[in-house]
Formats: structure tokens, C-alpha cells, sequence
């Protein structure tokens, strides 16, 4: 007979059982950490759906299943309608994986540059239901996603660990800056694709890491697909206004490349 079990391989952000055939359907979340920001993601764009991932453990089915959740309210935050939606969950057919689609809505998320910004969490709990059951433990039934609107300074360090943002060639920091810089550099991917899948093996997908605040070894290209175009969209005056009522505090001092 075989006796069913669970192997665990863990990590700072997701938890991960291998998965054996067993008559007992169980459900469980693997991620550990749900957090999103819509940080530099274009303006434009004014929701995002949340994937929370979960798992099953038993047989696989040629059907697709729905997995129970509820909401704790008292440890919930954020306000359905106003700050988010939410889907079902289904595992789909001859799959162990599913997620809880959660969509966040962005005009519903308070705060600004200049007051701050206000965190939403939404805490979820796996429930049993004809097809699973919440297994393994307590842990793996209950997550808790945390979002909101802010836009951070990115992670760009000097040689003595202090972070920097080059004024001579941006200007003072704003958030507004910082999304058309990301916006303008994943354009590079249309006119070149080769540089830009080894700008982004360099200084990550949204720019995280830019080793002193300097893309030296791509200094001719940020100037041409990145810096002038920047400074051409914050000095064209048609955009003054646009700009001004979303961010009040905007310092149009961009300098010319």
C-alpha cells in the first residue's frame, strides 16, 4: 500500500510540495509572499489582476474544478468594489495548479507622492468544498496580499551603499520620471531587441539595479531612446497640464541630454 506524503522545499518567497497520487484531494496555497505595487507601470494602465497561486495534491481530473476561499474580513483592509474584485478559483482540466484571480483597481488606492501612500491587504483562506480540502497545515490555508500605488526610488547604489539618483542627467527624483524612464526604455525592445535583452540581464526588467545610478556600458543608447525622448515629453507644453493634475509637485527641470 502506498502511504502518502509530503516532501517540502522552501524559500523566502514560495513553498513548494512535491505532489504524489493519492485518493485525498487537498488544496494549498504555495507562494509565501503576495505583494504588488503598481510602481512604474504606465499611468494608463489603471488595474492589474493578482494571480495567488495554490496547488492541489491528489489525482489530476479531465474536468475543471472549483476550489473554495473566503475573506477574513477583520484582517482585510481593502474594500471589494472600491479597491479590488475577485474571481473564481478553478483548477483546470489535467492540472494541479490553480490561483485566485484578485483584480486591484488603481483609482481606488489612496495616497500620493507627496502625502504618502496607503497599503491594502486582503487575507484569504482555503475552504473545503466537494473536491478539496485544505491541507498540510494552518500556514498553507491562509495568505495575506498586500498592495498598493506607490513608486519607490529604485535600488541604485554608490560605492559606499548609499543610494543615488543622478540629478545632472534627470534631475530631482519624482515617480513621474522614473515611469516614463521604464516606459521608455522597454520600447528599446522593438528597435533593439538584442540590446535590450542584455540591458535587462544587466539592470533587470524595470530597471532595478543600475550599478551607480550610471548605464555607462549603454550610455549612447539611454541618451537616444531614453533621455531625449524624456526630454521631449516633459518639456512639450501640450503635456504641462496632464502632468501637473496627476502630480501637483512635478519638477520640470528635465535637462537636455
Amino acid at each position: 500500500m502506498l502511504i502518502p506524503f509530503a516532501m517540502t522545499m522552501a524559500s523566502c518567497s514560495e513553498t513548494d510540495y512535491m505532489t504524489f497520487d493519492t485518493n485525498d484531494s487537498g488544496v494549498y496555497f504555495t507562494k509565501d509572499t503576495l505583494e504588488y505595487s503598481f510602481g512604474v507601470t504606465p499611468v494608463e494602465v489603471r488595474s492589474h489582476t493578482y494571480k495567488v497561486p495554490f496547488r492541489i495534491m491528489g489525482p489530476t481530473s479531465k474536468d475543471s474544478r472549483k476550489v473554495n476561499f473566503s475573506i477574513d474580513a477583520s484582517k482585510t483592509t481593502a474594500q471589494e468594489g472600491v479597491q479590488y474584485r475577485i474571481g473564481e478559483a478553478v483548477v483546470m482540466p489535467d492540472s494541479i495548479n490553480g490561483y485566485i484571480p484578485v483584480e486591484i483597481l488603481r483609482d481606488g488606492l489612496a495616497g500620493t507622492y507627496a502625502e504618502g501612500y496607503t497599503k491594502y491587504t486582503i487575507v484569504l483562506r482555503l475552504e473545503k468544498n466537494e473536491h478539496f480540502a485544505p491541507t498540510l497545515n494552518e500556514k498553507s490555508q491562509v495568505r495575506q496580499l498586500t498592495f498598493d500605488n506607490s513608486i519607490e526610488q529604485p535600488e541604485w547604489y554608490n560605492a559606499h551603499g548609499d543610494k543615488v539618483w543622478n540629478k545632472s542627467t534627470l534631475g530631482e527624483w519624482h515617480p513621474y520620471k522614473f515611469i516614463k524612464m521604464v516606459e521608455y526604455y522597454h520600447a528599446i525592445e522593438t528597435v533593439l531587441p538584442e540590446t535590450y535583452k542584455a540591458m535587462v540581464e544587466a539592470y533587470g526588467e524595470n530597471l532595478e539595479h543600475i550599478p551607480y545610478g550610471d548605464p555607462y556600458l549603454y550610455r549612447t543608447i539611454f541618451k537616444k531612446y531614453i533621455y531625449q525622448p524624456m526630454y521631449a515629453f516633459f518639456n512639450d507644453p501640450n503635456n504641462r497640464d496632464m502632468i501637473l493634475a496627476m502630480y501637483p509637485d512635478f519638477p520640470f527641470d528635465f535637462p537636455e541630454p
